[in-house]
């Protein structure tokens, strides 16, 4: 998988530099309080640990870090995908996290930070799928359908480049989360939901089979998280972001959560 060879590659190119010196450069925000709101529905930057019913995640453990070296104190808070962006917008909480896609006409209603992760859309199917193997022949495949999240880039993704265009194509069933379309595609009320290789692996780790990926990527997107229009937050959170970059705890955290984690172990 070209994501995993990719984190396995920076892995091992991890270099240490002095910390101390890095900090010394960041921004002290002073302990100020800090709303960052999540949906705990992307495995793996952020979910509900099963084992212990705790919000864990590649998204949290980064944010956490970012909280540390900037001097603030974070106040996790949960909403619904459909209710995020604008929520963030209308300035009801200070960043938003969910693997969010940074896209030009999102950019009219929040801020973005710069990438912290750059992804590619893959199908997700039953492990036993043989009706089809890749985009063109679900395409041709007229009984099959796409679980998608109505206004995410799976669901456009979903809409152009695997079917015909129409976002009213009754292939689409609709529903409130990514977990939830996990569930109707093992329930075989879907037969593919396009997701990220992020979070798609995640799934197909924690499935045992029942699981799997399938044909080559149909686009990349990078990752970001959102804050208010005209934030004073970004600047802040984008030293952070290139910290954590250069000194490898990015990379840390790709290993951590998509190498070495195993969902439900």
């Amino acid at each position: 998988m070209l994501f995993r060879r990719t984190v396995l590659a920076s892995f091992a190119a991890l270099t240490l530099l002095p910390l101390a010196a890095m900090a010394a450069e960041l921004p002290d925000l002073g302990g100020k309080s800090v709303v960052v709101v999540t949906e705990n529905a992307y495995p793996p930057l952020q979910f509900v640990d099963p084992k212990s019913g705790k919000p864990i995640g590649w998204e949290y453990d980064a944010m956490n870090e970012i909280a540390k070296r900037l001097n603030f104190k974070v106040e996790y808070q949960n909403t619904s995908w459909d209710a995020m962006i604008q929520a963030v917008s209308d300035g009801q909480y200070n960043i938003g996290m969910t693997g969010i896609t940074i896209k030009e006409d999102r950019k009219q209603k929040v801020d973005f930070s710069d990438p912290y992760m750059r992804s590619q859309q893959f199908m997700l199917v039953r492990g036993d799928e043989k009706r089809f193997t890749e985009a063109k022949s679900f395409g041709a495949f007229k009984d099959g359908l796409v679980g998608a999240q109505a206004g995410t880039t799976p669901f456009y993704t979903a809409v152009y480049e695997v079917l015909d265009g129409n976002e009213q194509n009754p292939r689409i069933k609709l529903f409130e989360t990514f977990g939830a379309t996990v569930q109707a595609l093992k329930a075989g009320d879907v037969d593919v939901v396009l997701t990220d290789g992020t979070a798609g692996k995640g799934y197909v780790d924690a499935s045992g089979g029942a699981l799997k990926l399938i044909g080559e990527p149909l686009g990349t997107e990078d990752f970001g998280f959102i804050f208010p229009k005209g934030s004073d937050l970004v600047a802040p959170v984008n030293a952070a972001i290139s910290a954590l970059k250069a000194d490898g705890t990015l990379d840390a955290l790709n290993k951590k959560w998509f190498l070495d984690y195993k969902m439900g172990e």
